[in-house]
Parts: C-alpha cells; structure tokens; sequence
C-alpha cells in the first residue's frame, strides 16, 4: 500500500474531525473557562480569573435550589405521565387493524411538532379567561368563573409535565413499540396454550423483556425534562414563579448578561447529568452481568 493510500483515509474524516471540534470541543473548553473567570457584559473591561468562586455563588442562591425543586417536580410528573402512557399508547398501536399506521402516523404529530408550537397550543388550552379547558368545565357547571390555572406554582409545574409529556410521549411509544414488535411471537403462543390471560402475559412476560427499553425511556424522559424551556417560555413567558433549571440559566446568562456565572451554571447542570449517566451505565453492567449468569 503506497503512502498516498494510507493518508487518503484520514483525509476524508478531516471534515468531521473540524465539525466536532469547532462545534463540540471548543464550546465546551472556552464555556470551562469562562465559568472560571468573572464576565459580565455589562462590565467587559472587569473580566479577570476567580477560579471557583462562580460555582461557590451558586451553592449560595436560594434561586438556583429553588429551580433544582421545580425542574424535580416536572421530572416527577413527566415520568409517571410519561412511562405509563407510553406503555398503554405503544399496547394500542402493536393491535393489527386496517387503520394502524394511520393511528401511529398520528401518534407521532406532538413530537414532530416544535417545543414552542406546542407550549402555543396549550397555552390556549389554559388560557384563564377563554380557553378550552375553563370553557369545558365552565359549560359543565364544574366552575362558576375562570381558573387562573398558570398563576400557582405547583399546578404551573404539573402543567408543564403533563405538556411535556404530550411531545415526548409518541417517541417513547414508538420506541417500545419497535421492541415489543422484535419480541418472538412464539412467546406468547406458549403462554396461551399455559392458560395465561392478557394481563399475565404482560406483566410476567412482556414487562420483563422491555426492561432495558423502559431504562432507555426513563433516561429519555428525565433528559427532555431537565432541558425543558420552550414550553415554559411560550406559556408564561420569563416570569420567576415556578422557574425550571434551563430558564434560570437562560435569564442568569442573557438577560443579565453575567457570562461567566451562567458557564458555571451550565457546567454544574452537566455534571449533573453526568452522575445520571453513569448510574445508567452502571445499572445496565449490572443488568447485563446477571443475564449472563
């Protein structure tokens, strides 16, 4: 092989190589520095290292707790929502029937369509004064008056669970539903003829083997709500109350320009991150460790 062939290899990952670490590597190394330098916008003439005093400031704000409990709360939501629902709407759409595909087609609408159209479309479902919801209980004589439902706290993080659960609640089932698709259908042939009803073979049989799918699910559900944002801001805006993680990292950087403090921030949210990603990685050794005994 001539040294023209050996190097021609490598040229052609020359483009990705530039890709990732223009987009990927040198975000993160000068989003690292950064977080360890005091930067405001504000105050660019004031820009000097402080080592880890940014991410000492943030132990400190009682604002960056709070968004921890409220980003929490919709984790919460999103997975009860989200894995039961997920569960139930891929069991619905594995049934053979001459309208199936179309009823996965639109199945799928919620998630293809954006976070900000979908955050607009609700909002007109809570609307307090005419929206639909307050519109419905109002003709049923539920309620006497309007429900300002997005002016408490909890029940606005209930909401923006139970909205985010609408959009990634199609991908979730269509991914249980492309493994319940590969499970053999001898399996459950056996089971018939052992006598098992239908709830039996979901429980004893089909649960267990969509184990490491549910995982895949859980992780799915707790990233896209820990990254909820567009949602929050086409419902209500950039208010204060009820605050997710990734809109007080917005505010903290952009609208207060304070660079360096919402590195910090972002560096903090990927450590977090971080130790959930290894918890699954370590559950899924373990998991494989004992089918393997």
């Amino acid at each position: 092989m001539s040294r023209k062939d050996k190097i021609f290899p490598y040229i052609l990952v020359l483009p990705g190589i530039f890709i990732v670490i223009t987009a990927i590597l040198y975000p993160i190394l000068l989003t690292l520095i950064y977080s360890l330098q005091f930067y405001k916008l504000t105050k660019p003439y004031d820009k000097k290292i402080i080592g880890l005093q940014n991410y000492i400031e943030i132990f400190k704000d009682l604002d960056f707790y709070s968004s921890l409990i409220n980003t929490s709360i919709i984790v919460v939501v999103v997975l009860i929502i989200g894995v039961i629902f997920s569960f139930i709407v891929a069991l619905i759409l594995n049934r053979e029937g001459k309208i199936s595909n179309f009823l996965t087609a639109i199945a799928i609408i919620p998630w293809a369509l954006p976070p900000v159209v979908n955050g607009v479309i609700w909002k007109f479902m809570f609307y307090p004064e005419f929206g639909l919801i307050n519109k419905v209980l109002y003709y049923l004589g539920v309620v006497d008056g309007a429900i300002l439902w997005l002016n408490n706290r909890y029940i606005s993080l209930i909401i923006f669970g139970i909205i985010l659960s609408w959009r990634v609640i199609p991908f979730c089932s269509i991914l249980i539903l492309a493994n319940i698709k590969a499970i053999p259908d001898d399996i459950f042939e056996a089971a018939e003829v052992d006598g098992a009803s239908t709830f039996s073979k979901i429980k004893d049989i089909l649960i267990p083997i969509l184990k490491p799918t549910f995982l895949i699910v859980i992780i799915n559900l707790i990233l896209a709500s820990i990254n909820i944002f567009d949602e929050v801001v086409a419902l209500v805006g950039f208010r204060k109350l009820g605050e997710p993680f990734m809109l007080y990292n917005y505010k903290q950087t952009f609208s207060f320009l304070n660079i360096g403090y919402g590195s910090a921030i972002s560096y903090t949210l990927t450590l977090i991150l971080g130790v959930i990603g290894l918890i699954y990685i370590k559950f899924l050794k373990r998991e494989k460790n004992d089918e393997e005994r």
